[in-house]
């Protein structure tokens, strides 16, 4: 409670501008939910992001499941909407990428993470859910550390030891004494930096955008008080602006993590030279 109990509280909802409490701003608080199985203190507990996932996961499932059970020659309109997201995954991003022979057996994992990915930003602007999973750093952690390990186990595969040593370090004899320093960098920028990176760009970008949107919308609340209506009118209009933007963000993203990954594919399958 305030120790006065005059001052409204930042973050009730029926604070407002000139109530004489301040502006409930987001930050990482606005990312940490209570569990609603089990204890935070425990290393058992189920809370919001876990059940979006695992809903996450059924819907896709579903979705591809109800298209392609019964697969026709002339496809009805589910059929059809799911072969072309299928398709674009292939042809657009996996052939174009590590070509349709070597490529071809990777696709079914290119468009899973794809579809899981978007479903997961997609969160974001889902009424009552509202939250993009992507934005807590765990779950692009654990999918770049899926391709990482695919990665670096195809290298060894293709190319042995030696030739996999090569390729992490971009071994090259004519760079002469730099040799040594430059596959050190080498070496920390495939090995370290690059599934760092991979994971962050994802998580950074869903969580900036979740912020930008959770400011607005709450500015549009805060401010309906007084002659605050009338921004809250133009935060509002941002609201929007901001939702339309990150329709845009959760697909783009989900399509360079797909990207990225089938560029460290085509690396690993690469010979080196």
């Amino acid at each position: 409670m305030s120790a006065d109990p005059t001052q409204v509280l930042a973050f009730e909802t029926d604070c407002h501008i000139f109530d004489g409490c301040g502006f409930p701003a987001p930050g990482l608080h606005s990312f940490l939910f209570e569990p609603l199985v089990g204890d935070a203190d425990s290393s058992v507990y189920f809370n919001k992001t876990m059940l979006l996932a695992l809903l996450g996961s059924v819907i896709v499932i579903g979705f591809f499941w109800a298209a392609f059970r019964k697969p026709k020659v002339v496809p009805g309109k589910l059929q059809m909407v799911a072969e072309a997201g299928y398709d674009f995954v292939r042809r657009g991003v996996v052939y174009e990428t590590i070509g349709k022979k070597e490529g071809e057996k990777y696709v079914p994992l290119v468009v899973s993470l794809f579809f899981f990915i978007w479903m997961m930003n997609i969160w974001s602007i889902v009424p009552v859910a509202q939250f993009p999973v992507t934005s807590i750093i765990s779950y692009p952690a654990v999918l770049a550390l899926i391709v990482y390990v695919l990665w670096v186990s195809l290298t060894f595969k293709r190319h042995g030891f030696v030739g996999a040593f090569k390729n992490f370090s971009g071994y090259d004899k004519s760079l002469g004494p730099v040799l040594p320093l430059a596959m050190g960098i080498e070496l920390l920028s495939n090995l370290i930096v690059r599934p760092f990176t991979h994971a962050v760009r994802l998580f950074a970008n869903m969580f900036a955008g979740h912020t930008l949107l959770l400011l607005f919308t709450i500015a549009s609340w805060y401010l309906l008080n007084g002659i605050g209506i009338a921004y809250a009118g133009v935060s509002f209009i941002m609201v929007i602006v901001m939702t339309a933007f990150e329709l845009f963000i959760q697909a783009l993203q989900a399509y360079v993590f797909v990207l990225l990954t089938c560029t460290f594919i085509q690396g690993a399958l690469a010979e080196h030279h």
